[in-house]
């Protein structure tokens, strides 16, 4: 694990420096300076064009790390295999990009009355799509390379840096809207292009197929391994989308504006694994790919309990503290109606954060085909359970929907896993965990029934007494929790970083 967590607590930070970023633009400028419609366009922009980006990768994105180990030669530059992963997803994207051209009269149909303002710029789509299809390929490429913190600067800093200035601009009206999402569109390539010179500096890489190793025997396994993706990613890709393309065509972008600051606040609660479980693929691919199940069983139960670690404390910061985040914000009353939507979100997150690598490891086995049934079974239920709750509970019935497809899909994928390839990413450290959070709720609540009226004898005005007492209760909580963690022994990893940290002997 040792490469595994050098490189991913460097990738946790750049992501979390991404994430002050993107608070402050979030919360602070996207709330005060853009309208919830304008907000919502931005999120049915970017959600298109990752339907469409996923949809044109063929697979290229799982096949990379599935099928490295065999070209991984770095004095043969890998044997071209860099060429193949350019080439699969141009071929996608042309005929995808084909498909969504001539359907405009039937998606503007069904987004016209609710949400107008996305049929004005149905085409951005296109180019946007094609920049986050290589700018993800791309970082693909460099995880499997052990390289993640370079692309992950890029993503999670420079394109927020970016998206940041376009924001003023159309606030401060030096551009138009026309304007704002040309250039909301054209950071994507500029992160795209930083991409590829990363890669091309590393000097690894080649354009160059060489087509006398690609055996007859490989090609078959590359061939129906992509057309399996291909089938499968018709639901996976879908799936994640369903929540806003169900609302902006049912209540409008308004309404798709207001669950998007909701859903930045839960994928907070993801970050973690964004660095853990990108680094740790190409591990799991090689083990699972030499039947070592002794690795693979110790692998998935690592990331998956240190996600919960870091997630669940996360997730519990946010919560005690959610009331307070939406009377900061500008217009946070607006935002405050989707508070539950944050919880279920949360629970959402949280839940597909601990378990996503057992369906990594799946992918990667002989058995991966299995997971075509479970993404369909999880794409239809997203569907109909929005379909139907939506209307009744508005945004809150589209959170719920997440997590009641989220819970079947889990259930029965990662039994499937259990069975077939002997791999269980439960433990009972991870109950630990559980019963810390726990542990803290009551302890939170003791604080505020007993500790918080204290602070209206220091200071006069509420809004400092709030933050005072937040900023108390967040380090109370979180210096006894990882003194839990540490003395429970829950994590060795944790504790030899504390004890390094703090300079504790063993």
């Amino acid at each position: 694990m040792g490469i595994i967590i050098r490189q991913s607590i460097k990738g946790t930070i750049v992501n979390y420096v991404g994430i002050a970023i993107g608070f402050f633009t979030t919360f602070f400028v996207l709330t005060r300076f853009l309208t919830a419609e304008e907000i919502g366009l931005t999120r049915v922009l970017i959600e298109a064009a990752t339907l469409i980006a996923g949809l044109a990768q063929l697979g290229t994105n799982s096949s990379i790390v599935r099928f490295y180990p065999y070209f991984k030669d770095e004095a043969h530059k890998d044997h071209g295999f860099f060429f193949w992963s350019l080439a699969v997803p141009l071929v996608g994207f042309l005929v995808v990009g084909t498909l969504y051209v001539c359907l405009k009269s039937v998606i503007c149909g069904v987004f016209s009355e609710k949400s107008s303002l996305f049929v004005n710029y149905y085409y951005f789509v296109l180019p946007l799509a094609f920049f986050l299809l290589y700018m993800t390929i791309f970082e693909t490429n460099a995880n499997v390379l052990m390289r993640i913190v370079v692309p992950k600067f890029v993503r999670e800093v420079v394109v927020r840096v970016l998206l940041l200035a376009s924001y003023l601009l159309y606030a401060f009206k030096v551009l138009d809207i026309d304007g704002f999402v040309a250039a909301f569109c054209s950071i994507y390539g500029v992160a795209m292009l930083i991409n590829i010179g990363y890669l091309l500096s590393l000097k690894r890489i080649s354009i160059k197929p060489d087509l006398k190793f690609f055996s007859k025997s490989l090609r078959k396994d590359y061939l129906l391994y992509t057309l399996f993706l291909v089938t499968a990613s018709i639901g996976s890709v879908i799936t994640p989308s369903v929540n806003t393309f169900f609302i902006s065509a049912k209540m409008g972008l308004e309404y798709t504006g207001v669950f998007a600051i909701a859903t930045f606040i839960a994928a907070l609660i993801e970050i973690p694994y964004r660095s853990l479980g990108a680094i740790s693929q190409p591990q799991l691919s090689q083990a699972v790919k030499d039947r070592d199940v002794v690795q693979a069983n110790q692998l998935v139960k690592n990331v998956s309990l240190h996600q919960l670690l870091v997630g669940a404390f996360i997730f519990f910061i946010i919560w005690i503290n959610i009331d307070l985040l939406f009377k900061i914000i500008p217009n946070g009353e607006l935002y405050a109606t989707a508070k539950q939507v944050v919880l279920i979100l949360g629970i959402t997150k949280l839940l597909q954060s601990i378990c996503n690598i057992g369906v990594s490891a799946l992918g990667y086995s002989r058995y991966y085909y299995y997971s075509l049934i479970f993404t369909f079974v999880l794409t239809v239920a997203a569907i109909v359970f929005n379909n139907w709750l939506i209307p009744l509970w508005g945004i809150n019935g589209a959170a719920m929907a997440s997590l009641l497809a989220a819970v079947i899909y889990y259930a029965l994928l990662l039994g499937m896993v259990h069975r077939k390839i002997k791999i269980n990413l439960f433990s009972m450290n991870q109950f630990k965990v559980l019963a810390i959070i726990l542990m803290l709720l009551p302890i939170n609540f003791l604080l505020e029934t007993y500790v918080s009226p204290l602070w209206n004898y220091v200071f006069t005005n509420d809004f400092v007494i709030e933050i005072a007492d937040a900023i108390l209760r967040t380090g109370i909580l979180t210096v006894l929790g990882v003194v839990i963690v540490y003395f429970w022994h829950i994590s060795e990893d944790v504790n030899s970083l504390i004890r390094k940290t703090l300079r504790l002997k063993k």
